[in-house]
């Protein structure tokens, strides 16, 4: 599910960035994105507020977090350091959140992490620098302190993500967070803070026009929907550090369908880059096997 779930979100921006280019505002894409999607899964909130009387009241505190972190906040940060910064590195610094998870469990249990996990956490760094190519890149403060903020989003994504359960249901936190993501969005929409532009135009994907609205259906109803429904899964079964590495996989399924709808071939350093990746997954797999269990890595990091 975790690999599901880094499928799907891949597939967003080579659909989101032909929208963009043809004039759709990056306000008005997420608005859609975010509550088309959390629509497709109110069914599951809809049943969690009818089994469990207060539902809201008792879990408003993770909802709202998911929504304006995860949800609203990675999204918001990391296209806003795309535009300062090249979409690589921006990438690379959103993608350091796998070891920053690794720190904070370092720094809240003052025990040193294993030396798999050590070993994978560099080798999964190396193959992502190798992966999103930052050579000739220039430095931007103001893009780099975005895309870390980026990251501390992704890191709340796990970390939320694994307080999912019997209690918390994972389908009924995605959609919560989704709807109150894509309500925050509106309100900045409609008060002019996020400009709100949805032209009816044509895009080119995989060499043919398409309508405006076939890329963002994709978006919204498929690579949204499934990716956090996946995700909120994955993560309770096989915790915060793992979920986060299996995450990098995103950059790598990304790669592809760049290739295969815009043109955008990789090169060979590319491909070695996500074997490393890989490689850096499989180890840090391998230390969590015999190590901290899901519920109490959760715990440590809140």
């Amino acid at each position: 599910m975790g690999v599901a779930s880094a499928l799907a979100f891949s597939s967003s921006g080579p659909f989101i960035k032909p929208l963009l280019e043809a004039g759709w505002s990056l306000g008005a894409a997420l608005l859609v994105r975010m509550g088309v999607a959390g629509l497709v899964l109110s069914p599951a909130l809809f049943l969690a507020m009818k089994r469990q009387r207060g539902f809201v009241r008792r879990h408003w505190r993770l909802i709202v977090g998911f929504g304006l972190m995860p949800v609203l906040g990675c999204q918001l940060f990391f296209f806003s350091a795309m535009q300062r910064m090249p979409v690589a590195v921006a990438l690379l610094i959103q993608y350091l959140a796998p070891v920053m998870l690794v720190v904070a469990v370092w720094v809240r249990t003052r025990r040193a992490p294993s030396a798999l996990v050590l070993w994978g956490s560099l080798v999964a760094i190396v193959g992502l620098v190798l992966v999103v190519d930052i050579s000739g890149a220039s430095f931007d403060l103001i893009g780099t302190l975005l895309a870390l903020a980026a990251a501390v989003c992704v890191c709340a994504y796990f970390v939320i993500s694994e307080r999912a359960g019997d209690d918390l249901p994972p389908l009924a936190l995605a959609a919560s967070g989704l709807l109150t993501g894509a309500i925050v969005m509106g309100i900045l929409c409609v008060t002019g803070i996020m400009p709100f532009e949805a032209p009816a135009v044509s895009v080119v994907l995989a060499g043919a026009a398409v309508p405006w609205w076939m890329p963002l259906l994709w978006v919204a109803g498929v690579a949204t929907t499934l990716g956090y429904a996946f995700g909120v899964m994955a993560v309770p079964r096989i915790g915060s550090r793992v979920a986060s590495f299996v995450g990098l996989s995103e950059v790598l399924f990304a790669l592809m369908f760049a290739w295969i709808f815009l043109a955008e071939v990789p090169a060979p350093v590319q491909f070695a880059g996500g074997a490393l990746i890989l490689v850096g997954v499989v180890l840090v797999r391998a230390d969590a096997s015999s190590t901290v269990h899901p519920r109490d890595e959760a715990a440590v990091l809140s």
